[in-house]
């Protein structure tokens, strides 16, 4: 069965880059054909997406599927290793689905197009990279290249601020990833056998201060670009100078490779440091939630606004991974994927605002809805996915994570009362800055922007279209969250459940400093918070 043969995984994640080959020998002289060809090449890659998990991915399995595992550079134990399961197959979908509507996007970029279109395509297949790799240098490798794409593209085709926000954000997010490669060769070479594969990584058995080691390792890593505070700041600054279109993937696509790193090393390889650090990621993820939320609400840029809303939403995740159950973990995942389109849909209308007004400043905007009336109604309903309007894909993932943690058996009443309670600040206080970001830009008199007499300044159809695309599933999520649960819950709960038994007789989380053991010794059962 060509099913069965055909090494479909690894077709996913080169053919973007071998589309991204020919594009600076096609002939153009006004990037015409490159948007065409750019378009079509996303086109295919996310219809075989969709024709490979329609046709060769079975839902009802949790274990990997498709498995592409090849010898590489075996002087160092290399070996392309791919592989789907519930953890990767929405995120890979999430991929296509926000890359190519990033695509349609960017039809009005005049600055050479070939080496724009061709990042882009470079940058699809690192993100797919990352979601398929099961060896962990590979997924290092991955991670890198990924790197050199957004750069390039926060940096050439930025704003007047774009050099210093792509180097902003190359130290932070490089410099954090270094502990990926060190972590790797860590635990690759620990005990009797050599090997970067996931899998077996995770089948070894480590001393719980090695653990703890290595964890922390990876959560700063996978912190930066999460973001964690205070690892975020790279985050406002990149969104406010970086195009729409990129905006959309480094919001839509790239935040949710930590959330998704968290998931597959953090938790899986090593579920007995979790166990040690799932309150440190509790106590993170409110600090995200609060401290974004207050200061997005302080933001006159509308960019950054939304960048600090991504870096409060963001803080779910971090909740529901630290929940230590299957209700939680299904709602980081959630998040992850309902946070993807929202923040995808208000970053790009936010690009349609900038390109009408040339201004990110919202105390310069005003009145702009009696001119741009169905604009509005699109940013409108983005915002009210966003402050998690019931309806909407935000509000049955919030929720989803705020009863895992209540419901966590991991925590004593208190903590776990604190943290909902925290948490919740955040869910009162995003209608607050999200609902004054639009009265500031659509109600009342227009400030120094001058609004045209007719609507010319009105969405265009292809416009439309990206915000309707994005705004369908939003919907579709909050009416009928099945349509994506299924997609991971198997997972998730054979997640939950390897690391719910790592909880001891008297299940309560502990502070870092009263589990340090010595390599050998039994671990000390967690004492309560």
């Amino acid at each position: 069965m060509l099913g069965e043969q055909f090494p479909w995984l690894t077709f996913l994640v080169i053919f973007p880059l071998l589309a991204a080959t020919p594009i600076p020998l096609l002939p153009d002289r006004n990037g015409e054909t490159i948007r065409w060809y750019a378009l079509g090449a996303s086109l295919a890659e996310f219809g075989l997406i969709l024709y490979v998990f329609a046709t060769q991915y079975e839902m009802g399995v949790s274990g990997l599927q498709l498995v592409d595992d090849y010898p590489w550079i075996t002087q160092f134990g290399l070996s392309w290793s791919l592989g789907v399961d519930g953890l990767s197959f929405p995120l890979v979908l999430l991929s296509g689905f926000v890359t190519t509507l990033a695509v349609i996007a960017s039809w009005n970029i005049q600055l050479k197009p070939r080496l724009y279109y061709s990042m882009i395509l470079l940058m699809f297949s690192a993100q797919l990279g990352v979601f398929l790799a099961q060896d962990m240098m590979l997924f290092f490798i991955m991670w890198e290249l990924e790197l050199v794409p957004v750069y390039l593209l926060i940096a050439i085709w930025g704003g007047q601020r774009r050099q210093y926000a792509a180097t902003k954000f190359i130290i932070y997010t490089a410099t954090c990833s270094v502990f990926i490669l060190v972590v790797a060769l860590a635990l690759a070479f620990f005990g009797d056998s050599f090997s970067f594969n996931l899998s077996e990584l995770a089948a070894k058995q480590y001393p719980l201060a090695f653990q703890l080691i290595c964890y922390l390792g990876l959560l700063i890593a996978f912190g930066a670009k999460l973001p964690i505070f205070p690892l975020h700041t790279w985050l406002p600054d990149a969104h406010s100078e970086a195009p729409a279109p990129i905006s959309m993937i480094l919001a839509g696509v790239l935040l949710k490779m930590a959330g998704y790193g968290l998931i597959r090393m953090n938790i899986e390889i090593l579920p007995d440091a979790h166990l040690y650090f799932a309150p440190v990621l509790a106590f993170l993820g409110v600090i995200n939630i609060v401290y974004a939320s207050l200061t997005a609400f302080a933001q006159d840029n509308l960019k950054r606004r939304m960048a600090y809303s991504s870096v409060a939403h963001m803080g779910f995740v971090l909740l529901g991974l630290a929940a230590f159950n299957s209700l939680g973990m299904s709602g980081a995942m959630l998040q992850m994927i309902s946070h993807g389109l929202v923040a995808a849909v208000l970053f790009f209308l936010s690009g349609v605002a900038y390109e009408r007004t040339h201004t990110l400043s919202m105390n310069k905007m005003g009145g702009m809805a009696q001119v741009m009336p169905i604009t509005f109604a699109l940013f409108t309903a983005g915002a009210m996915a966003s402050l998690a309007l019931p309806g909407m894909s935000g509000f049955i993932a919030e929720i989803t994570v705020f009863l895992g943690m209540a419901t966590s058996d991991a925590y004593n009443v208190f903590f776990k009362a604190a943290i909902v309670m925290l948490a919740a600040v955040g869910v009162v206080l995003s209608p607050i800055y999200l609902l004054s970001m639009l009265r500031s830009i659509f109600y009342g008199e227009s400030g120094e922007v001058k609004l045209p007499v007719d609507k010319s300044w009105e969405i265009v159809p292809r416009e439309m279209f990206v915000a309707i695309s994005l705004l369908i599933p939003i919907v579709g999520i909050g009416l009928y969250p099945k349509i994506a649960i299924q997609t991971y819950s198997l997972k998730t709960t054979e997640v939950s459940s390897q690391i719910h038994g790592t909880l001891p007789d008297v299940p309560n989380a502990a502070p870092l400093s009263k589990v340090m053991s010595v390599p050998g010794e039994e671990p000390v059962a967690a004492p309560s918070l």
